[in-house]
């Protein structure tokens, strides 16, 4: 199975109330492939809500509220899951302050992008990698929205079971 950030599955559960579909992760989808996921609604935020970043080991909303414990508590349930569907591959949205695969914002609010993360870098992340949680096979692949197809074209080998590229999932 594999964990995907809800947005990427159309579900409009970002703090601005929309989502950011993504052709593959749905096609994943419509083959019982997938767990949706939102940290944040998980960790008890409403949607619409402020929107946060990370400011070093918490995290803050825009209005100023520091709201690292509800992106703790979404990361533990995200993780918990992860582990009762034992996913093996987690798909994160990009520059999300709970998911955050590849890049987030700085914590400025300024619209600056961060420096490339480490795959321990990010709150979700953090739990899919820590031995604490014992998520299943060691080691949950984990991958960013951009990095879903080109990954699993030049590496089927790692790609779910029932996918085939050559089945044009897109086209599902």
């Amino acid at each position: 199975m594999i964990l995907i950030s809800a947005c990427l599955l159309g579900c409009a559960c970002r703090y601005d109330g929309k989502s950011k579909p993504h052709p593959l992760a749905q096609a994943l989808a419509r083959r019982g492939l997938v767990v949706p996921v939102c940290p944040e609604q998980l960790g008890g935020l409403p949607t619409p809500r402020a929107p946060s970043e990370q400011q070093n080991d918490r995290v803050v909303s825009a209005d100023g509220t520091d709201v690292t414990t509800q992106y703790r508590r979404g990361a533990e349930e995200a993780l918990r899951l992860a582990a009762l569907y034992s996913c093996t591959t987690a798909v994160l949205k990009e520059r999300s302050p709970s998911c955050g695969s590849g890049q987030i914002y700085d914590g400025s609010f300024a619209d600056t992008l961060s420096l490339q993360l480490d795959e321990d870098d990010n709150i979700v992340e953090l739990g899919l990698h820590s031995p604490y949680y014992d998520i299943p096979p060691a080691g949950c692949r984990t991958m960013g929205e951009q990095h879903l197809f080109h990954d699993w074209m030049a590496h089927p080998e790692n790609a779910p079971d029932n996918w085939n590229p050559v089945t044009k999932a897109l086209d599902d």
